[in-house]
């Protein structure tokens, strides 16, 4: 009997790790060819697609950030992105705090609200969002004179913040939840304030969900398309990177420059790349501390 199940835990295992290599394996391979891809010369991808490069032919990357203009559109990316992450955690964090660690009216109907917010698919409100700014804008013309809200990469940043607030307040609300109120009660007896005890002694405990939230965050600004191209559709110059990349795409496609489009696409995947190996351990932490005192 005993035999019989470690055989069962050892075909387990096996399973497992024979899942997991091949998932790796169907991630990495495709990444590590556009790395590969990028660095070629144009003539080479008429041959074999999996040989090695010749060389390292870095004029792809100077072509993709000059001449496709690649470099200003990830200006505006990290403009759009850092803004919107901030935007956004002025505002979550207190709120998240205050839903979590005091009992008010209408506290219930608050994180109901929050909650119906979670199954709101952004992509299905994006026109709604386009004609009230277009509204708002057209009465400025008549009113100012002049338009602001379209076309506009700070209100860009505030329509990603306002959207990804339901999901990251849940989250943040229902860590907090967790933190015992002891370290509170202590720096209250000390004189501290709300404000004070909320910056000093709940953030630091909640460090790991918090980098697990921006992580997230991050990712859906640097790479969302949909709400950009319809805020940002009649401005060049305030293109993001991911839209900027589709752009390229279809130049570059039309052209046969294979070469300079995968060296975009690596400048897209490099900040995420990076991002997440500097944070990775904090992730975890935030991730399997959630779910232990959950």
């Amino acid at each position: 009997m005993k035999d019989k199940k470690t055989s069962d835990n050892r075909l387990y295992k096996i399973f497992i790790y024979v899942a997991l290599c091949t998932l790796a394996i169907s991630i990495i391979v495709p990444v590590l060819w556009v790395f590969m891809a990028s660095i070629k010369e144009n003539s080479e991808f008429y041959g074999n697609p999996w040989t090695l490069p010749a060389g390292f032919y870095w004029q792809n990357f100077v072509n993709a950030w000059n001449t496709a203009k690649m470099g200003e559109y990830m200006i505006n990316s990290v403009l759009v992105t850092v803004l919107a992450l901030v935007i956004l955690l002025v505002v979550a964090l207190p709120a998240a705090y205050c839903l979590s660690r005091f009992w008010f009216k209408g506290r219930r109907f608050l994180n109901t609200a929050f909650m119906a917010g979670l199954f709101i698919n952004v992509n299905y409100i994006v026109v709604p969002i386009f004609l009230m700014l277009r509204d708002g804008d057209t009465f400025l013309k008549n009113t100012l004179g002049t338009t602001f809200l379209l076309n506009n990469l700070v209100v860009l940043a505030l329509v990603y913040a306002a959207t990804a607030l339901p999901f990251t307040i849940y989250l943040l609300t229902g860590y907090f939840a967790t933190l015992p109120h002891d370290f509170e009660e202590a720096a209250y007896i000390d004189g501290a304030g709300y404000g004070e005890t909320m910056v000093k002694i709940i953030f630091p405990m909640a460090q790991p969900s918090i980098v697990t939230i921006i992580l997230f965050n991050f990712l859906s600004f640097w790479n969302e398309y949909i709400i950009s191209m319809t805020l940002m559709s009649s401005s060049t110059g305030s293109r993001t990177l991911p839209v900027g990349l589709l752009n390229l795409m279809q130049a570059q496609q039309s052209a046969a420059q294979y070469g300079t489009m995968y060296a975009g696409l690596v400048l897209v995947m490099l900040p995420t790349l990076i991002l997440y190996v500097c944070v990775q351990k904090k992730l975890i932490e935030g991730m399997t501390a959630g779910g232990l005192k959950g």
